[in-house]
């Protein structure tokens, strides 16, 4: 059998450790649930994952993820976060940077090539730019896709629906004519007044089910 090694929880010699060696590019370091998270500057991004990266004792060599984050309330409304994994030390580490739609993130495709996927996927969902990723296009969405479904404002219908022509022989694109409109469900009660017209609501319902 192989042996599985449970992941060692991160200390607070590890958040030190990354405080000591990213200084100012750190913008805050905590440590909850036996995880290290940091938030660093959005043009800092590329110094600080190579730092994590080459640094022998902490030899962040795995990137596992990049993913989006949307707070549209906020001026930098997207979190970009960065999921590492030392394969020799067995730990893990989580790196947020904040940004717009306007200002692009560094490219990181340099440091752990498998980054041009990632990126792109959060282009296509989020809309957030990476500067240098020398194939920044659509990957989950049709080329054709208007928006970037993963943020908050996007409708749930969309924008577009595409069917094939028989006649045209083509697929073609038409604005969404579903209707999504608002209904305000009563869950008060299982069996009364949930929606307009429910038969067995009203005075009828009363009088069949032996009411006055």
């Amino acid at each position: 059998m192989v042996a599985h090694l449970p992941a060692i929880v991160a200390s607070e010699g590890l958040l030190e450790r990354a405080r000591s060696l990213l200084g100012s590019f750190l913008l805050e370091a905590r440590l909850r649930h036996g995880e290290l998270s940091l938030r660093v500057a959005r043009t800092a991004i590329y110094e600080v994952l190579r730092i994590l990266r080459d640094t022998r004792d902490l030899a962040f060599d795995q990137l596992i993820d990049i993913c989006g984050v949307d707070w549209p309330e906020r001026a930098e409304r997207f979190d970009v976060v960065y999921h590492l994994l030392s394969m020799k030390h067995n730990q893990r580490i989580r790196v947020t940077l904040a940004t717009d739609e306007a200002n692009p993130v560094p490219s990181v495709v340099d440091l752990f090539p498998v980054a041009g996927w990632f990126e792109r996927e959060t282009w296509d969902m989020f809309g957030v730019l990476f500067e240098g990723n020398p194939d920044l296009r659509r990957i989950l969405t049709d080329y054709g896709f208007e928006g970037h479904p993963f943020r908050k404002d996007f409708p749930l219908t969309g924008h577009v629906e595409l069917r094939y022509s028989a006649s045209e022989e083509r697929v073609v694109y038409e604005p969404v004519r579903l209707k999504q409109d608002f209904r305000d469900f009563d869950f008060l009660s299982p069996w009364e007044g949930m929606l307009p017209g429910d038969e067995k609501a009203g005075p009828a319902a009363d009088k069949r089910e032996g009411g006055a």
